[in-house]
């Protein structure tokens, strides 16, 4: 358990290139090689982090001033997934459920039931979510176990009938994303755009980045796309002109700088692919293997980041106003570029079509958040959580993306209760 703890402390900047490293030489790759690839990986994930941090640290501030100008009062807390991790991170379950994570993997692939590898081992917190969320509810580690291990395979074989859309839309040749507050909402995102396909009018509307950049030149470009959208973020939020300025500004900074971290990590990933792919031909012929990660390395795509910014202030209005929701959403709202990445793939980078996706996918996460609120407050006591002042109920809006782990508790609990 200690071991495994020091390797989750290290975080998945310093947990990747260890991981990174170890498969290349597996996958026949020289050490030097192979080292190469996992620091450069390690790099451009710290590259990625540190931009999203420049994102969450402008855009939380924010936030929070639209949900004080705007007189929002809700009873559940949004804490966070950072929070939601650590409380997973606290229950009893983490060891089995690693070992569990484990043995499905490499069964999988041995036969042949996923083409799916995952190194992501730090965002099996997500696994160890619904376990938890199970336990806790009837009270029974094997039915917390069992509901873990079914997240970890519909997961993976997700991340395998998602890797093609994933690998053409952001030019990423095999790579897969068991990301499970993403990839959850796939079929959800395919079967919207479906409809969106069928209503006249709507069907030929044609709103992307290409799009967008030859009609308005300068200002289509996703700098200029930021800048635009921080600025109105910040007036939103009746920010005076200085701050309404340099909201813009760090909005376009994470729009330029974002994809060009994701180049960084690609660097070292493109030759780990490769040396998978012809280590699997030279060993098993006609078997195929994806690298599973995070979905971090897609949001830098720059619909996908307009896309979050226009539904900031979209997601706000809908708590307000959604009969039934009782989470203010507030600290995950600045990881809105994760959870429409499967509203804009689908649409292949229609902003239109990824919004009113997205505008779906907020209602169900909304509605999630606050039906789970209750069982993540007895987690979180179970864990010492120190609760904020005046807090009753916790929840958040990564804990409501959570969409496969929540029909398996819905179900769990229809059956035991």
């Amino acid at each position: 358990m200690e071991v495994l703890k020091f390797i989750l402390d290290l975080g998945p900047t310093a947990m990747m290139p260890v991981i990174i490293t170890i498969l290349g030489l597996i996958f026949r790759q020289k050490l030097s090689k192979a080292f190469r690839a996992g620091l450069t990986i390690g790099i451009g994930f710290a590259g990625i982090n540190l931009v999203i941090g420049l994102l969450t640290s402008n855009l939380s501030p924010a936030t929070q001033a639209m949900v004080k100008n705007w007189g929002l009062h809700l009873n559940v807390m949004d804490v966070g997934w950072s929070i939601s991790a650590a409380i997973s991170f606290g229950t009893p379950i983490v060891p089995a459920v690693f070992l569990i994570g484990f043995l499905i993997n490499i069964v999988m692939l041995a036969f042949n039931w996923t083409k799916t590898m995952d190194v992501d081992l730090w965002n099996y917190w997500h696994f160890i979510f619904t376990g938890a969320l199970v336990m806790y509810l009837t009270n029974s580690l094997v039915l917390g176990l069992i509901s873990a291990a079914l997240t970890i395979i519909i997961i993976l074989k997700l991340a395998d009938f998602t890797a093609p859309y994933v690998q053409d839309f952001f030019e990423m040749p095999g790579i897969s994303l068991p990301h499970t507050e993403t990839v959850s909402w796939a079929l959800v995102g395919f079967g919207i755009n479906k409809i969106l396909d069928k209503i006249p009018g709507l069907n030929k509307v044609k709103i992307d980045e290409e799009t967008i950049q030859k009609r308005f030149g300068i200002f289509g470009e996703p700098m200029v796309m930021g800048l635009i959208l921080g600025a109105g973020i910040g007036a939103l939020a009746e920010y005076d002109l200085k701050n309404i300025i340099l909201l813009g500004v760090n909005m376009a900074a994470v729009m330029f700088i974002l994809p060009r971290m994701v180049k960084i990590l690609m660097e070292g990933l493109l030759p780990l692919s490769e040396s998978a792919r012809n280590f699997m031909a030279k060993k098993f012929p006609g078997k195929e293997v994806y690298i599973g990660l995070d979905c971090a390395v897609v949001v830098g795509n720059p619909t996908v980041i307009a896309t979050a910014l226009i539904m900031t202030p979209i997601t706000l209005l809908i708590a307000a106003i959604l009969p039934g929701n009782r989470i203010l959403p507030f600290t995950d709202l600045a990881m809105l570029p994760f959870f429409v990445v499967w509203a804009v793939v689908p649409s292949k980078g229609n902003i239109l079509k990824s919004i009113i996706t997205s505008i779906v996918f907020v209602i169900g996460i909304l509605y999630i958040a606050t039906d789970i609120a209750h069982v993540s407050t007895i987690m979180a006591k179970s864990v010492n959580f120190q609760f904020p002042a005046g807090t009753a109920e916790i929840s958040s809006l990564d804990g409501g993306a959570h969409l496969v782990p929540y029909i398996i508790y819905k179900a769990v609990q229809l059956i035991v209760h």
